[in-house]
């Protein structure tokens, strides 16, 4: 009988957002089915896909890099993601004429039309498959009912919506990835169902804009397990809620509803944790970003939100040196961030965008006076954030544990998004041993120390 031979194989570099790590997720699921396997590196790779991140000119560079030495390394490549449309995408062609196919973010189809035609997955009688014969019966016998995932088993993004409604001046994502497209709730419910069988104990809700969700549907009613939900944020915590697993919101803008959402929070229904891209405070500069919201009533409102949940966490990102802005607007925003006194934050300096209606606009802030705010902010905000940290001293939290290591074992408390807020450390190795401790594990921690990111602490045994 003559061996069967090995099946194609696909290297991958997922660059970018969580929300581009989901893209990634599900072009590698989609290939495994039509019968590849993945290559962890560009030698034993029949071709390679890099899937794109155009946010700002810092991550263009990266992913023109990554196209290059993937180019270097391995010849056939094909590029996808949200460098993969117009004025990025020609240049992508410029400086790489030999890469095969480009394509725009979320276009899983072109991705897979263009790995089918220049390397032919092989039939299960082992010749390569061409013309008619590509649409064989995918194998799904070698795919968990989740499919691929590239973050750890516990915990998972969950991408509820694709593209965005609003035009904010610095942002061109709704030029990569389109207006508003909501996922049916069911769906959404069903593909978190199926995670949580396989063991994640954490969903990180994403989207462009996760409060907008349903609204171009006109809030439609679905059927989740017989009971009618509407297809709105609030509704779909409701449903996740349900799971018995973390779940946190990301990309949440401070909309009236989100006040609902709060009460779930305070019941332990979800995380304690909204993730709002506040971006500035100042109105002249907010309306020049073309952002909803009045930051003075947010400050009430956030008031109340604590007042409701008082362990409510919020993180958030902004933008300093925005056009236009001036010494009297960023201390606006500092003023602002001492108010609020936010939990976890980003801090980015203006950077202009290709495409972008903020190029256009006058009085460009120089960079060093931008990286003079830039480094007041964070000297701000750092000291905010010690003084929250600094209150969870002596509390006991729930921590997962995402990793263990030499020293003990490193988490996360319910304030905590991973890779972008700050960690737990667990310094006891015996304990850790002990206890036989793993990525997923829950456990109770009482927490000793804090700094300006991170919290030190004990494990209670039960």
């Amino acid at each position: 009988m003559p061996d069967t031979p090995s099946k194609q194989k696909v290297g991958f570099v997922s660059l970018g957002c969580p929300k581009a790590l989901v893209d990634s997720e599900r072009i590698l699921t989609k290939l495994k089915l039509d019968g590849y396997d993945i290559s962890p590196d560009y030698e034993g790779a029949d071709v390679v896909v890099v899937n794109t991140c155009g946010f700002i000119d810092s991550a263009k560079q990266e992913s023109m890099d990554a196209i290059s030495e993937a180019v270097k390394e391995n010849g056939k490549v094909i590029v996808t993601g949200c460098m993969g449309k117009g004025a990025d995408a020609e240049a992508i062609k410029t400086q790489n004429p030999d890469v095969l196919s480009v394509s725009g973010p979320a276009d899983y189809d072109s991705v897979l039309n263009a790995v089918h035609e220049y390397v032919p997955p092989h039939s299960q009688n082992g010749e390569q498959e061409t013309g008619e014969s590509k649409a064989h019966k995918p194998y799904e016998d070698i795919l968990p009912p989740e499919g691929i995932k590239l973050t750890p088993q516990h915990y998972a993004y969950l991408k509820i919506s694709e593209g965005c409604n609003h035009r904010c001046t610095f942002c061109i994502i709704p030029d990569m990835r389109g207006d508003l497209v909501s996922r049916p709730i069911s769906d959404v419910v069903d593909e978190a169902k199926k995670l949580v069988e396989s063991g994640t104990r954490e969903l990180l809700v994403i989207s462009q804009d996760t409060s907008a969700y349903g609204v171009d549907v006109k809030y439609k009613l679905d059927f989740v397990d017989g009971n009618a939900l509407e297809t709105r944020m609030q509704d779909l915590a409701v449903a996740l809620g349900e799971l018995g697993v973390w779940v946190r919101l990301h990309y949440v803008y401070p909309y009236p509803h989100v006040d609902k959402v709060i009460p779930l929070m305070a019941e332990g229904k979800i995380l304690p944790y909204l993730d709002i891209p506040f971006q500035h405070a100042s109105p002249k500069i907010l309306k020049l970003m073309k952002r909803p919201g009045n930051q003075e009533k947010v400050l009430e409102r956030i008031k109340a939100w604590r007042a409701i949940c008082p362990e409510l966490t919020i993180r958030s990102t902004f933008v300093v040196g925005f056009p236009g802005e001036t010494e009297e607007d960023f201390q606006m925003l500092l003023d602002w961030l001492e108010e609020a006194e936010l939990d976890r934050v980003g801090c980015f300096k203006y950077s202009p965008v290709d495409g972008a209606k903020a190029n256009e606009l006058p009085d460009h802030v120089p960079e060093d006076i931008q990286q003079q705010r830039w480094e007041r902010f964070m000297e701000t905000q750092q000291a905010i954030s010690a003084r929250r940290l600094e209150r969870k001293v002596g509390q006991t939290l729930e921590v997962l544990i995402d990793e263990v290591d030499e020293e003990g074992a490193i988490g996360r408390s319910y304030a905590d998004a991973p890779e972008i807020d700050g960690n737990v450390f667990i310094n006891d190795i015996e304990s850790v041993e002990a206890l036989g401790l793993k990525p997923g594990d829950m456990v109770e921690v009482t927490i000793e120390h804090a700094d300006e990111y991170d919290l030190w602490g004990a494990l209670v045994y039960s």
